[in-house]
């Protein structure tokens, strides 16, 4: 049988991916970690961390990705930037083909893919992003004390979390394309009970605008055709997210409607020797901690299946060892 170059292959570096290899790493596996671009994913874009245990002050998104990425190098992980190819996750022996044709295979693959919110491409978005556009209630909603601030969306999440940034802001508009919320019935009544919170209905936000200090109003484009201006400090983008699975269509992974990749509470996909951590995973909530924690949940359910096929080897224990 060919024999795996690596124990282990982690498919991401974001928080799941980092802390599945510091502790592949630190367990001794011959373990890789492939990452695209730079390791940390969506938390490079996270202006500021203010509820990762430990860090009593805070730090920015950056700087704990620094952190996180240093703690992994400590134990020696062995990482590759590159863009994979294709995956192919079947058999006993799995493969990962690079864009440059490098073909590298392991016994275990830990998924860390990731996922990314719904944007709604406009005009100063993406410029605005860690600077008063957010897609994150519950990350950057203290940062609004007593601010007026938007809302884009009417589904579950958007509602949900505008009821959360109430808790802070001073005002929350909700932005809905619809004349109506898709929202559960007891989320809408909630809602529009809280005197915090106003709707515009039938409307499109179509430009963020502001300066250096970051988001000043946005500018509407109502079904009529007319435009106006309301001003807000802040912009949720809670539209929904869409999951980083393009390399696993060719892949006969259990995925729920959305596309995010079921396991069990071991992380275990529905191949063997295939395991996913972090926002992959269909679930309910996306955080840096639960995503840290899943990667170390996932390496340690890939040391056990790598134990389990690993062949009885007597030992040796003679005086001189």
């Amino acid at each position: 049988m060919q024999q795996a170059q690596y124990q282990l292959i982690i498919v991401g570096g974001g928080p799941a991916g980092l802390t599945a290899g510091l502790y592949a790493a630190r367990g001794r596996l011959k373990v890789l970690l492939v990452e695209k671009g730079a390791t940390g994913g969506q938390v490079l874009v996270t202006d500021w961390v203010d509820n990762y245990p430990g860090f009593i002050e805070g730090l920015s998104g950056f700087d704990l990705v620094d952190k996180m990425t240093a703690h992994a190098d400590r134990f020696g992980l062995e990482k590759k930037y590159a863009t994979i190819a294709s995956l192919d996750l079947a058999g006993e022996i799995k493969s990962v083909t690079l864009e440059n044709g490098e073909v590298l295979t392991a016994s275990t693959v830990i998924l860390c893919t990731g996922a990314r919110p719904r944007k709604l491409d406009i005009p100063g978005e993406y410029e605005f992003t860690g600077r008063g556009v957010s897609y994150c209630a519950t990350c950057d909603g203290p940062f609004y004390r007593n601010q007026e601030i938007a809302v884009v969306g009417g589904g579950n999440t958007a509602i949900q979390d505008a009821l959360h940034l109430t808790k802070f802001a001073s005002k929350v508009t909700v932005i809905h394309r619809r004349g109506e919320l898709r929202a559960t019935k007891i989320l809408q009544e909630k809602a529009f009970c809280n005197q915090k919170i106003d709707f515009i209905w039938n409307t499109k936000v179509v430009e963020v605008r502001g300066d250096k200090t970051g988001v000043d109003s946005l500018l509407l484009k109502h079904h009529r055709g007319d435009e106006s201006v309301i001003k807000v400090t802040g912009l949720f983008v809670l539209i929904g997210i869409a999951p980083n699975n393009e390399l696993l269509h060719a892949n006969s992974l259990q995925t729920d409607e959305g596309g995010f990749v079921v396991t069990d509470e071991e992380m275990t996909t529905s191949i063997p020797g295939v395991f996913a951590a972090g926002d992959i995973r269909s679930k309910r909530s996306r955080q840096i901690i639960n995503a840290a924690g899943e990667g170390a949940v996932a390496e340690l359910s890939a040391e056990h299946y790598l134990g389990n096929k690993a062949p009885d080897t007597p030992l040796n224990c003679s005086e001189k060892d």
